[in-house]
């Protein structure tokens, strides 16, 4: 499976929200897994997006096909857009599918990581982090993946921000240092997403 983040800083926000429900229109693409969105909680002008493809295949078909004429009732609403694909690696907790009706937040850690550690890096995902998240009763599933330049994101959905909160408690700075984290990466960067129901297709 393919994932698709993408996140802007948006400058007109009725417009770009109203852009993003006609995004509805990717039901019935071929290959098309799902997608959903939101603000972020620390930068209330920033927005996220993650969808989900089959394949690259697909995906670029769609690109080549039907991208602009959904993307055009965006236009001029956003500055400052980044666009990575991931592939999967593995999921977080169980079976991970691109539903997001019980979810209220994401969370999206993105790492750029050091060549020599990447294997280790994703290691330290499986044995350490995943347990430490599937084991938090607020967690419902997430997905690991991997970019060209060894760029990994790890989404995770969660019931609640609440939730979420309870985990990061719990010990993240204990667990950093289990996995030796700053011995792996070279730069982390994260935020929890609040969802926009409308935003979901």
């Amino acid at each position: 499976m393919l994932v698709k983040w993408i996140r802007c800083s948006v400058v007109d926000r009725h417009g770009f929200e109203r852009g993003q429900r006609k995004w509805a229109g990717l039901v019935g693409e071929p290959g098309f897994r799902g997608q959903s969105g939101g603000w972020s909680r620390t930068r209330p002008e920033v927005a996220h997006v993650f969808a989900f493809w089959e394949n690259r295949v697909f995906y670029d078909s769609f690109m080549a096909r039907g991208h602009d004429r959904l993307a055009a009732g965006q236009s001029g609403m956003f500055r400052d857009m980044q666009v990575t694909l991931f592939e999967r690696r593995f999921d977080v907790k169980t079976g991970f599918e691109p539903h997001f009706a019980e979810a209220d937040v994401v969370r999206v850690a993105h790492s750029r990581v050091h060549e020599d550690r990447a294997e280790h890096f994703v290691l330290m995902q499986q044995q350490v982090w995943n347990p430490a998240m599937a084991g938090s009763p607020g967690m419902l599933r997430g997905v690991f993946g991997e970019a060209p330049g060894n760029e990994f994101l790890a989404l995770s959905l969660w019931k609640s921000s609440a939730e979420r909160g309870k985990y990061r408690a719990a010990g993240a700075e204990r667990l950093a240092a289990r996995a030796q984290t700053e011995t792996d990466v070279i730069e982390l960067t994260g935020d929890v997403v609040e969802l926009e129901p409308s935003w979901t297709v």
